[in-house]
C-alpha cells in the first residue's frame, strides 16, 4: 500500500481567526442584583475614571485594559474552539467525522470557514438535492443524479480534489448493510487522500462496525459571543423596521444575552424577534418563558420556576448554612481565591422532610436557573435512546450554566443498575456509568442537587467522595423545628400564628414530618370552612388525631436509615444531631 500522506504541519501556527466579537465578561458569572431572577448578568467593564477626581493611576488603567483584552481573547478563543478542533482532525487525516448537532446552518458555516483556511472545496449531499458545491463555482455534474447515497459515496471516491464532503442526515441509511459496507470502504480509502467525509446529524447513530473508524464531534450550542452577535443583528433589523434606535441599557442587554444561553442560534433569534414584536423592546421575562418552553420540548429536562424561598423551610439550619456559604462560589472572585466550583449535594432523608423544597429554594436563593431531570424519562423511548437522552440532558444543563440540576428521588431511576446486565442489556448500568463519570469529572458550573428516600437502593459508587461535595440527612423535625413549621404554614394561609397555641400543636405533632404538618393545617381549614367557622386549635388537633404519621407506618425503615446516616452522612439539622440518642430511637419504637 502506498504510504499514507500527512497533512499535519507541526510548525503551523494557530487556526485563522474567524469572526469574533469582543465581550466584556467570561463564564462563570457573579450573581445578579437583588430582586432579579434568572441567570446572573454579565459584569459591565469599569470605565476609566476622569483625571483629577480620585482617578485611577495609569498603571491601574493599563491593568484594567489588559484584563479586558484577556477576557475578550478568551471569549474569542472559546468561540472558535470548535473550528480548531475540526481543523486538527482534518489535518490529522481523520477520514470520517460524525458531527452531532441540530444546527445545520451553524455547523456548515464552521465547515466552510475551516475549508477556506485549508484551501479546500466543500461538497454537501442531501437526499432531496443530491451532491452540490457550497461556493458559486459551476458544477460539472448533475446534482440530482447523486441523490442515491451509494452513488454519492462513490462520488466522494471518484473526485480528485482536496475537499470536505458533508452528508446531511445519512444515519437512516445505516440500516442498509450495503450502505454501511460502502461507508467502510470509503473510510479506508480516504486515508490515502486529502478528503474528509463529515456525517451531519442531530442524533448519534454510529454503526457498530464503524465505532473504531469514526470520530464524533459534538457541536456546541452558541456561547455568549455568538448570542451577542445574534442580538446585535436583531437590533439592527428592528431599527430598520421601527425606524428608530431601540433604547436598551447595557445591563438589560446583558441579562437578555444570559437568558438566551442554552438556546440554538435560530431559537435565540426567534425569541429576540418575538420580544421585539410583542413588547417593542427586549423583555427578559419573555426570553425566559420561551426558554422554558423550548427546554420542555426535550421531554427530559424541565425548566422549573424558582418561587420557593429558604424562609419557607423549617429547621435544616446546618444545610442552610452550608448553602449560604457557597452562594457566591460560582463567581470569578472565588476562582481567584483558589476555590473550586461546588459540585453538588445528595439529600437523604424521611419523605416529607424538606428535601425537594430545599432544591427548589436554592434556585431562588442563588438566583440561578433550576432544571429538573426526570430519570424515568431518560429511560423512556426507543431501545438505545437512554444513553442519548442522558447525554442531551447533561449538554443542555451545561449550556445553561451556571445552573442547578435537580434530580428528585434518584434511587428510583438507578435502582436497577446492579441487575442491569440481566434485565435490560446493560442500559441502566451504562447510563449510570456516564452520569457518575460526569459528576466526577465535570468542570462546568452545574450544581447538582439529588434527593433520595431509600438509601439502600442507591448504588455504592454514588457515595464515593468526589461525586458530591456533601451527603446530608434530613430527619423528622424536633419540637423547636415543628414550632417553626407550624408558624410557616399558618402564615402562608393568611392566619396569625400568634392566635394559636404553637407549643401545644408542636407537641401534638410529635414524630410527624413537615409535609404531614402542612396537610394537618389544610385538613383543619377544610373542616372549619365546611362548618363556616374560623379555623382554631381544636380543628387542627382533630385533624392531627386522624393522621397516621409515616414514622409509624415506616418505623423500621426510618430506624435503619438513621443507623446508616449516623456514620455516613452529615446531619442537615443541628437539633437532629443533638437528639440522635438511644432514647430518641426508643421513643420512635414505642410510638
Amino acid at each position: 500500500m502506498s504510504p499514507r500522506p500527512s497533512d499535519v504541519d507541526p510548525f503551523a501556527g494557530p487556526a485563522p481567526v474567524p469572526y469574533a466579537r469582543p465581550v466584556t465578561a467570561d463564564r462563570p458569572r457573579p450573581p445578579p442584583a437583588a430582586g432579579m431572577g434568572g441567570p446572573a448578568p454579565l459584569p459591565a467593564p469599569a470605565p476609566a475614571a476622569a483625571p483629577g477626581n480620585g482617578a485611577s493611576s495609569p498603571e491601574d488603567v493599563a491593568a484594567r485594559n489588559a484584563a479586558a483584552a484577556r477576557e475578550a481573547a478568551e471569549a474569542a478563543a472559546e468561540m472558535r474552539k470548535v473550528d480548531r478542533d475540526l481543523e486538527f482532525l482534518i489535518r490529522a487525516r481523520y477520514a470520517v467525522l460524525y458531527m452531532l448537532t441540530s444546527e445545520e446552518r451553524r455547523a456548515e458555516e464552521t465547515i466552510r470557514r475551516v475549508a477556506k483556511a485549508r484551501t479546500m472545496k466543500v461538497f454537501v449531499w442531501s437526499i432531496t438535492e443530491g451532491m452540490k458545491l457550497t461556493d458559486d463555482s459551476a458544477a460539472d455534474w448533475n446534482p440530482a443524479e447523486y441523490k442515491d447515497p451509494l452513488k454519492a459515496l462513490q462520488f466522494v471516491l471518484d473526485r480528485d480534489v482536496r475537499g470536505l464532503f458533508v452528508f446531511r442526515d445519512a444515519h437512516p441509511y445505516q440500516k442498509n448493510p450495503e450502505f454501511v459496507r460502502k461507508l467502510r470502504d470509503v473510510a479506508r480509502k480516504l486515508k490515502e487522500t486529502k478528503k474528509t467525509l463529515i456525517l451531519l446529524a442531530s442524533v448519534l447513530a454510529v454503526p457498530p462496525e464503524m465505532e473504531k473508524e469514526v470520530a464524533v464531534v459534538e457541536y456546541p450550542l452558541p456561547g455568549i459571543p455568538e448570542i451577542t452577535e445574534i442580538l446585535e443583528k436583531t437590533l439592527r433589523t428592528a431599527k430598520e423596521a421601527f425606524g428608530r434606535e431601540l433604547e436598551l441599557d447595557q445591563r438589560d442587554k446583558e441579562r437578555v444575552i444570559e437568558g438566551a444561553l442554552g438556546l440554538t442560534a435560530d431559537e435565540a433569534e426567534n425569541v429576540f424577534a418575538k420580544s421585539l414584536v410583542q413588547k417593542g423592546t427586549l423583555d427578559i421575562d419573555i426570553v425566559l418563558r420561551e426558554k422554558e418552553r423550548i427546554v420542555k420540548k426535550s421531554g427530559i429536562l424541565e425548566f422549573f420556576p424558582t418561587q420557593a424561598s429558604m424562609e419557607e423551610i423549617g429547621g435544616l439550619d446546618r444545610l442552610k448554612d452550608w448553602l449560604s456559604k457557597r452562594q457566591s462560589a460560582f463567581g470569578k472572585a472565588a476562582r481567584e481565591y483558589g476555590l473550586p466550583r461546588p459540585k453538588g449535594i445528595l439529600l437523604i432523608g424521611v419523605p416529607g422532610c424538606g428535601k425537594s423544597l430545599t432544591a427548589k429554594a436554592v434556585g431562588t436563593f442563588w438566583r440561578l436557573p433550576l432544571l429538573r431531570l426526570d430519570m424515568g424519562k431518560v429511560f423512556a423511548g426507543l431501545v438505545g435512546s437512554s444513553e442519548e437522552n442522558m447525554r442531551r440532558a447533561i449538554m443542555m444543563a451545561e449550556a445553561v450554566a451556571p445552573s442547578i440540576l435537580w434530580i428528585d428521588e434518584l434511587e428510583k431511576g438507578l435502582s436497577g443498575t446492579g441487575s442491569s446486565n440481566n434485565t435490560d442489556g446493560g442500559t441502566s448500568a451504562r447510563v449510570f456509568g456516564s452520569f457518575v463519570s460526569w459528576l466526577q469529572e465535570k468542570t462546568s458550573p452545574v450544581f447538582v442537587i439529588a434527593t433520595a428516600n431509600d438509601v439502600a437502593q442507591l448504588p455504592p459508587e454514588l457515595m464515593r467522595k468526589g461525586r458530591f461535595d456533601e451527603i446530608f440527612f434530613a430527619d423528622l423535625p424536633t419540637a423547636p423545628e415543628r414550632e417553626e413549621i407550624w408558624k410557616i404554614h399558618l402564615g402562608k394561609r393568611r392566619r396569625d400564628p400568634g392566635k394559636f397555641d404553637i407549643a401545644a400543636l408542636a407537641k401534638a405533632s410529635d414524630q410527624m414530618s413537615g409535609a404531614e404538618i402542612e396537610q394537618g393545617v389544610v385538613a383543619a381549614m377544610f373542616d372549619a370552612f365546611y362548618d363556616q367557622l374560623e379555623v382554631t386549635d381544636a380543628h387542627i388537633l382533630k385533624a392531627l388525631n386522624e393522621t397516621v404519621p409515616l414514622s409509624r407506618t415506616m418505623k423500621e425503615k426510618i430506624l435503619d436509615m438513621r443507623a446508616w446516616c449516623r456514620a455516613r452522612a452529615r446531619p442537615a439539622s443541628s437539633a437532629w444531631a443533638d437528639t440522635l440518642t438511644p432514647e430518641a430511637e426508643r421513643q420512635i419504637e414505642t410510638t
